[in-house]
């Protein structure tokens, strides 16, 4: 008897099996220059589709992975869900460069149009990834792409995104036992715009299994794939090997009285949380599979003691820190070197400074930012961005991408947000003061600038804030 696969639906004509089976690995099987066989890579995927398990994730940059999906659809037909990602390097894009990409992965997944594309930014102070947002969209509407998501994405910049009206599907992020920061304001986020989380990270790279019960921590230079490398930061920024093997321990008292296997409530516990569209596991296409033990995580759902003995676990655990998708973007880099350096080399500025009698200067729309020595004064800054208001009627949003405006032509000058001093706040509306500043202190945090907030008639259809900033350069940083 066919196992009964459970299946989410991202989009009205749009429906995925909620474990995907991630394709990441590809890239690691390849790393040592010698490319997978296409065809028999893409016969290994027929076992899963038998399964019931449809849906297959990708990137742009997972080795030949692209092109093993388009093997496989070419051969058996649209039978399956492919999802792939475009992460573009840091620096200037064009609406081509936009088109080429897409058009590029068209081409090795052998498709006139996406099923779902994810896009991921690596720098929230450069407004073009809005742009590339927009034009994406816009070969949405051509049909070149069916549905759009999002991939890393924090909850201030998931939120300035479907309020400037991109219509986003989902967010994939690392959410798992060991990582629990989408349960904060993201998943409230999700609920309320109708966006799925697609989660990775689910297993830990295979360290939430029996395999590691028990065992002795290992060092790095143990670790053979890129993923255990990844997961064992987590681990270790979590709480470290002791109160991980805790968690493991009490999974298996679980797992054992359910007849399942701790990856097994690994992944349902995370498959139950209420914004969660898909749990995404990886394959190692050819050499291991885990089909059958995957599909068990069908079978059965957690009581509330299950609940209950969990989370006595996890609030040992030390919070991962920031937001989603920021062990990308800020230390701890939580990647398989621990840094960036396998995914980018450099982050060009936002903006050009130019030097002039007063100074650097940067112009960037209607706003200029001026360094004379060691102080910056930025002139009113809004939202508007490319003939375009981002955050469309949401303030809150609208404050978030000013700030992030702000902070690009900082980082343009030398400077970071945390040399802030004083901000002004300017709202069409008293009434939003309250949403406005608490946002203002999420992205102040810890920075404590001097603030005022008044009531002022802004200029500009549908501008609904702005904020002046100085700053002096710690450290005299020229």
């Amino acid at each position: 008897m066919k196992e009964i696969v459970e299946r989410c639906e991202l989009a009205p004509d749009f429906t995925i099996s909620r474990i995907l089976t991630g394709l990441w690995q590809v890239a690691d099987m390849e790393r040592d220059g010698r490319p997978l066989d296409v065809q028999a890579a893409a016969a290994a995927m027929r076992p899963y589709v038998d399964a019931g398990l449809t849906t297959f994730d990708m990137a742009d940059h997972y080795g030949s992975a692209e092109n093993i999906a388009g093997v496989f659809r070419k051969e058996h037909g649209p039978c399956v869900e492919l999802l792939t990602k475009w992460v573009p390097k840091p620096g200037p894009a064009t609406r081509e460069d936009v088109r080429a990409a897409v058009q590029r992965s068209l081409d090795r997944m052998q498709a006139t149009s996406l099923d779902l594309l994810q896009y991921h930014t690596w720098n929230y102070a450069d407004p073009q990834w809005l742009d590339c947002l927009h034009w994406l969209q816009e070969l949405k509407r051509e049909g070149l792409i069916r549905h759009l998501g999002l991939t890393n994405v924090d909850t201030t910049h998931l939120r300035i995104a479907v309020s400037s009206g991109i219509a986003i599907v989902s967010n994939q992020v690392c959410f798992s036992l060991l990582d629990q920061r989408a349960k904060q304001g993201m998943t409230e986020l999700c609920l309320k715009h109708g966006v799925k989380l697609l989660a990775f990270g689910t297993v830990a790279g295979g360290f939430l299994t029996e395999r590691w019960l028990g065992k002795p921590e290992p060092g790095m230079e143990e670790l053979s794939t890129w993923s255990q490398m990844k997961y064992k930061r987590f681990i270790d920024v979590s709480g470290g090997w002791q109160v991980f093997q805790e968690l493991l321990h009490r999974l298996d008292v679980i797992a054992q009285r359910l007849g399942v296997s701790i990856a097994n409530v690994a992944c349902r516990t995370i498959l139950e949380e209420p914004a969660v569209g898909g749990i995404i596991i990886g394959a190692r296409l050819r050499q291991a599979e885990h089909i059958q033990n995957n599909l068990r995580v069908f079978r059965f759902s957690l009581d509330e003691l299950s609940r209950s003995k969990i989370g006595d676990v996890l609030a040992r655990l030390q919070p991962i820190p920031g937001d989603c998708g920021d062990e990308y973007r800020r230390p701890p880099y939580l990647t398989a070197s621990g840094d960036l350096s396998h995914h980018i080399d450099s982050f060009p500025l936002p903006y050009v400074p130019q030097s002039s009698a007063e100074g650097r200067i940067v112009d960037f729309g209607t706003s200029r930012a001026v360094r004379r020595d060691d102080h910056i004064t930025i002139t009113p800054t809004d939202a508007a961005h490319g003939g375009r208001v981002i955050g469309g009627r949401d303030v809150v949003a609208q404050f978030h991408f000013a700030v992030d405006k702000i902070e690009g032509a900082l980082n343009s000058l030398g400077a970071r947000l945390r040399d802030v001093v004083c901000t002004s706040v300017f709202l069409r509306d008293m009434a939003d003061a309250g949403a406005v500043m608490r946002a203002h202190g999420e992205r102040f945090h810890g920075i404590q600038p001097a603030s005022t907030t008044t009531q002022q008639k802004l200029e500009g259809e549908g501008c609904l804030v702005r904020i002046q900033a100085e700053a002096i350069v710690s450290g005299g940083d020229k």
